[in-house]
């Protein structure tokens, strides 16, 4: 009954989303593309036999994948392998990181008819879930198919599970019988078990975006993005900021450039759909400013405009590690606003010393350590940010320890992804 009252809701709900998607579309046309792929449709994966099938919810959870897709391709070079996200952000960076060889499309709506349709076509004899994606109708038609289920870097707020545990009898069936969990702390493990997953489901392993290492490529494209933006000035960034963290951002650099007038911040709005609303903020501002899109557009002219502006909007996805890799000081945004934070490892694995705010529940493990460790600083407003990052700027020693600080917690708790790998094996080599 619970189930069938879930499933209504979310019935009563798609032409809502479907308005939202069209409305999306207008601006940005990626919405529209795949659209039958959300309802389980799209030609079905290629290759012989069943394969497996990665959900990565959006942009940060492919990027957290893709050590673990490497790895898959290595050990499985012949499996077929599909890779699906929620956002067409998400899908478009899944097809440009992983190339033909892996079939990235939309995630289903959690209906049950869009569930089975998507296994038909997918044939998976595993479904991986990063970090959290608990959708119900789609567990238990992989509990009908004989589909089991793992989630790796499984994380689960003392909030979520809160929330879950209230509605219990939706997940739980699903969650004895078929749901393997690589949690990333004990903490998480036991929220999990105490929503109805075995304790002998259950492993701590850690988080597996400890794992992915930054390549020779994005420190190289980080020095050539330095070299044409700020070759002789400091440069910081704002990444995955939210509203309200971007006016934090310029109050913040107003305090920067009364010390380093030269100084660049590069602005990275975590969502698409807000870089024209940031871009008429910048507009508003006085500021002198330039979209990195159009400085790549137009090599010539944005070449001798980024020497004179003061704040360049990123409003491309895909490149913030890029940025982190040329950047002098890194602030993690979604931190000042009660979002959770994002990735802070990704900063910190390129040795940038980085800042973040107090807001840190989707990764309140990560922050402790670097924290601990020295490779990080929290800031709890704009006036904070803004000193942290003059006295970062001011004092290049401090920087490289910090930077090293947070490399050294990086290279530390690496090892989730072999103990991913292995059970992925195990999943793969006992049925459902």
């Amino acid at each position: 009954m619970a189930r069938r009252f879930y499933t209504l809701l979310v019935l009563l709900a798609l032409p809502l989303a479907s308005l939202v998607v069209l409305w999306r579309g207008l601006r940005e046309r990626d919405y529209w593309r795949g659209w039958g792929e959300r309802f389980g449709r799209g030609a079905p994966l290629a290759g012989d036999g069943r394969g497996l099938w990665l959900h990565a919810v959006s942009v940060g959870e492919v990027q957290a994948a893709a050590s673990l897709v490497a790895a898959l391709r290595r050990e499985w070079p012949t499996l077929p392998l599909a890779v699906t996200s929620a956002t067409p952000a998400g899908r478009a960076r899944a097809r440009a990181a992983f190339g033909a060889g892996v079939d990235a499309r939309y995630a289903p709506y959690d209906l049950p008819w869009c569930a089975r349709a998507a296994l038909r076509r997918l044939r998976p004899a595993l479904l991986v879930i990063m970090e959290t994606e608990l959708w119900p109708n789609l567990l238990n038609e992989c509990e009908r198919a004989g589909v089991r289920v793992l989630i790796v870097s499984a994380r689960l707020s003392a909030r979520s599970c809160s929330r879950w545990s209230r509605f219990s009898a939706l997940l739980q069936p699903a969650l004895r019988r078929c749901v393997t969990i690589a949690a990333q702390s004990m903490a998480d493990g036991e929220r999990f078990v105490s929503l109805g997953v075995p304790a002998s489901s259950v492993q701590v392993c850690g988080n597996i975006k400890f794992d992915r290492a930054p390549g020779a490529l994005v420190r190289a494209t980080g020095a050539t993005l330095r070299a044409r933006y700020a070759a002789e000035r400091p440069l910081w960034v704002a990444g995955s900021t939210h509203a309200g963290e971007e006016q934090a951002a310029l109050a913040a650099h107003a305090t920067v450039r009364a010390s380093f007038p030269e100084a660049l911040l590069v602005l990275a709005p975590r969502h698409r759909p807000r870089f024209d609303e940031v871009a008429r903020m910048l507009t508003d501002s006085g500021l002198r400013w330039l979209r990195h899109s159009a400085a790549v557009a137009d090599p010539a002219g944005g070449g001798a405009a980024a020497a004179r502006i003061e704040v360049l909007l990123l409003d491309t996805i895909g490149e913030l590690e890029n940025f982190y890799a040329a950047a002098d000081v890194a602030f993690v945004g979604g931190s000042l606003v009660p979002v959770g934070g994002h990735n802070l490892l990704e900063p910190a694995a390129l040795g940038v010393a980085t800042l973040s705010g107090p807001a840190q529940g989707n990764a309140p493990d990560v922050a402790r350590l670097l924290c601990e460790n020295g490779g990080l600083r929290l800031v709890s407003d704009a006036g904070e940010l803004g000193a942290a990052v003059r006295t970062l700027l001011a004092d290049q020693s401090a920087r490289r320890r910090m930077g090293a600080a947070a490399q050294a917690t990086v290279a530390a708790n690496r090892g989730a992804l072999d103990q991913a790998l292995a059970m992925i094996r195990d999943c793969l080599a006992r049925p459902a």
